[in-house]
């Protein structure tokens, strides 16, 4: 199972702020919201920062309502082409894209593009966040074509306008460098993922939950190479990392446990893996609805397994990648 995107961050209204701060502004609104009744711009930005601290901790159904208020309130406030309008779009659509709802984001992701091209200029850093997350749409949907050209442009953008050694870059390096090993470039991939890996640790630190999203895709790059024993220091620290910043009942937790799991069924150490896809489909049913793509992608690996210890007891030969 891969790994999510980096998502691009977007001014306070976007994901990666640290949770304190976020539960700062949030508290300090909620109050305002009952006395103004909840019309006024500042109470949309509250809204949209509430959505935010759900959509961060995997509260999907929570965030998806706010955001839509947020939206209302800053189009009827600010007219429906201001650049507030477009970061709520941007986030409304990445709602959607976690839960697996494709074709209900990819308008947002066009709209807030063209609102943030037309106000901000076409080299402006929101829209190389914006680009990014189109791209991610693109790429989470395996329109590769669709997604290498707006990475590239992203990348572009931000390295001229923030510096090469900017978080922000790095995200773009990352997300590019999935789209390689997507396609089975894994030359491409591996530099890439090393330069993302040396500009997040020195910017953000070694325990930022970017650090661990890098290096699980690492770890999945190797994994896909058949180069086990460099792929599992690298998924233990990232789980560790998620697990100690975002919580053990993460849906990003879930998804390095299925990457760890996968990694030691393909090596055929049943008994390691079983607990780990037990304790991730635990996790996804907990946060997505049926038919969730994560639900689907698990409960098959985990098949797998199944099926693979079955032949093991039958003293049959199996094949662990089926």
């Amino acid at each position: 199972m891969d790994t999510p995107n980096k998502t691009d961050n977007m001014k306070l209204d976007t994901k990666w702020i640290i949770t304190a701060i976020v539960m700062l502004i949030v508290v300090a609104g909620i109050g305002n919201l009952a006395i103004c009744g909840n019309k006024h711009p500042d109470d949309a930005t509250t809204l949209n920062n509430l959505a935010l601290l759900y959509s961060t901790q995997g509260k999907y159904e929570e965030a998806e309502p706010l955001y839509k208020r947020s939206l209302e309130i800053k189009e009827k406030s600010f007219g429906p082409d201001h650049p507030d309008v477009a970061t709520t779009l941007n986030n409304l659509a990445l709602l959607y894209r976690q839960q697996g709802k494709y074709e209900e984001a990819e308008p947002l992701y066009k709209r807030s593009l063209g609102i943030k091209e037309k106000s901000l200029g076409a080299d402006h850093p929101d829209v190389a966040t914006i680009l990014n997350n189109l791209a991610n749409l693109y790429s989470t949907q395996g329109k590769y074509e669709e997604a290498e050209p707006l990475y590239k442009r992203s990348l572009g953008i931000k390295e001229k306008s923030l510096g090469p050694d900017h978080p922000s870059v790095a995200t773009t390096l990352n997300n590019l460098a999935l789209l390689y090993r997507q396609q089975g470039k894994y030359e491409n991939a591996e530099p890439l993922y090393l330069r993302d890996l040396e500009i997040t640790e020195k910017s953000l630190g070694p325990d930022h939950p970017s650090v661990a999203t890098t290096l699980n895709n690492m770890a999945l790059l190797y994994n896909t190479q058949g180069k086990y024993e460099e792929a599992e220091p690298l998924y233990k620290r990232s789980l560790g990392i998620i697990e100690k910043s975002l919580g053990a009942d993460h849906p990003e937790v879930a998804i390095n446990l299925v990457n760890l799991a996968n990694l030691y069924r393909q090596q055929g150490k049943y008994e390691e893996a079983e607990p780990l896809y037990r304790r991730s489909l635990e996790i996804f049913r907990s946060t997505f609805p049926n038919g969730h793509p994560n639900i689907d992608a698990c409960e098959n690996d985990y098949a797998r397994l199944k099926r693979a210890m079955q032949s093991e007891q039958r003293g049959q030969v199996f094949n662990l990648d089926n």
